[in-house]
């Protein structure tokens, strides 16, 4: 039962990955169709979504695969890297949309 629980987290990874991938297509079907791309949105609804994905990937699959220990290490090590890469790129993502929205405020 354990098994399946850890492959449904490497599924939903997957699915994030290609949410990203569609969410990509989707803003470049927009872009050519004449529309402006919305810079910020456009980020977010890229660039997250794969790296969460990819970071799901990663802490399971090695463990799952029954690869070696150092292995499993260079690969947690690389999940930190990309959890602290998210955190940076949310917390900008954030400020830029609150910064912008207290501009548009009437006071």
């Amino acid at each position: 039962m354990l098994r399946f629980m850890d492959w449904s987290v490497v599924a939903m990874g997957c699915a994030l990955v290609h949410a990203s991938l569609g969410s990509w297509w989707w803003e470049r079907t927009k872009v050519r169709k004449g529309r402006s791309p919305d810079q910020g949105m456009r980020f977010i609804w890229a660039w997250l979504p794969l790296l969460v994905g990819l970071g799901m990937i990663g802490a399971k699959v090695p463990s799952l695969l029954l690869a070696p220990h150092p292995v499993v290490m260079i690969v947690d090590t690389l999940n930190v890297v990309l959890a602290v890469t998210v955190l940076v790129l949310a917390l900008g993502s954030g400020r830029r949309f609150f910064r912008a929205r207290s501009l548009r405020a009437p006071e």
